[in-house]
């Protein structure tokens, strides 16, 4: 087997869900901050700075499961016996977010339902991608390349905590997107909720920092043995010190900053996990190449890649750029 294909895709596939964690997370994130507006005007302002946006954002979700399905089937046969309950729990609370962000509108005045349905969807779609985060990091009892446990291994209070870290996550770059994009009462509301949920997620960080080492030796074996000690330290002193720019800069009253700040701050929290799991695809027992499909199989879906992959790219770059600036109080989309 050409070692370097497994490699490939697996970057393909981090970088797919490195996107969508990004992009659909802070849309998420203003479904979870949903409940605290009471003002319908400021509710409709939140909405509409992300309409042309939330739809092509999940693309990236579709990549990454699709991709995980082509390249490296055997963990696509591990992982979703292990999480068939939050996986479907997620699709459906996604189905239901999507669905409620549309009926919303033409179901002016009484729309009530629909706020709901917005709010309980985003929330419990982040709880559950957390849930499966946190599944994935204590491990999958797997026997002959089959996954072993039974429906609720899942739910433990490691993934539970996992689950509520990125609801307060994504809560955090929905309101820094909105310090960014909005201006008035709701740009204010969205500072003061960043501040707390920057001090949440950095609680949440460093918990899981300490949780992780302390239950798994695999894991602590990776971030304190020598010399490995000696690379690794940058990872989590360059965390906090982008925290502390994000806060600097939410005091400072900087518009931009803290959005940006935050996206790194998730990039650092990622690169931490892919540092502590590498190179296992279902941690601790499979890894890229031993879950790979056969060479041809990754060759001929590569291909196609090479080409759709650009053209999404382009696609989420110009409605970005098309719809960037500000909304105020009254504007919108719909």
């Amino acid at each position: 087997m050409e070692w370097y294909l497994p490699v490939i895709w697996a970057g393909l596939i981090g970088t797919a869900v490195a996107m969508y964690v990004i992009l659909d997370g802070f849309d998420l994130g203003l479904g979870i901050l949903f409940p605290f507006t009471r003002k319908e005007e400021d509710r409709d302002l939140m909405m509409n700075s992300v309409a042309p946006f939330w739809d092509g954002n999940e693309t990236w979700l579709v990549l990454g499961g699709a991709g995980l399905w082509v390249a490296f089937p055997t963990a696509y046969a591990v992982i979703m016996p292990a999480f068939y309950l939050p996986v479907i729990g997620m699709l459906l609370a996604l189905v239901l977010r999507g669905v409620s962000f549309e009926f919303r509108w033409v179901a002016k005045p009484s729309h009530r339902t629909w706020d709901i349905a917005f709010a309980g969807g985003s929330t419990v779609a982040a709880f559950l991608q957390g849930v499966i985060l946190g599944g994935l990091l204590q491990g999958i009892p797997v026997t002959e390349r089959q996954y072993a446990g039974g429906a609720f291994d899942w739910f433990t209070p490691f993934s539970i905590f996992v689950g509520f870290a990125v609801v307060a996550g994504y809560g955090l770059l929905g309101a820094t997107w909105l310090i960014m994009r909005t201006e008035g009462p709701v740009q204010v509301f969205a500072r003061r909720a960043a501040s707390k949920l920057l001090f949440a997620v950095l609680a949440a960080m460093a918990v899981v920092s300490l949780w992780t080492p302390l239950a798994l030796d695999r894991i602590a074996e990776r971030w304190f043995s020598l010399p490995n000690f000696y690379f690794l330290w940058p990872v989590p002193l360059a965390a906090a010190f982008v925290a502390y720019r994000v806060w600097r800069a939410l005091k400072e009253g900087n518009e931009t900053l803290p959005f940006v700040g935050t996206i790194i701050l998730f990039l650092l929290g990622y690169a931490g996990l892919v540092i502590s799991n590498a190179p296992y695809l279902v941690p601790p027992h499979l890894t890229f190449w031993d879950t790979a499909a056969a060479p041809a199989s990754q060759i001929f879906f590569l291909v196609g890649t090479v080409f759709l992959l650009p053209l999404v790219i382009g696609y989420t770059v110009f409605v970005y750029w098309m719809f960037r600036g500000k909304l105020a109080p009254g504007q919108g989309y719909h």
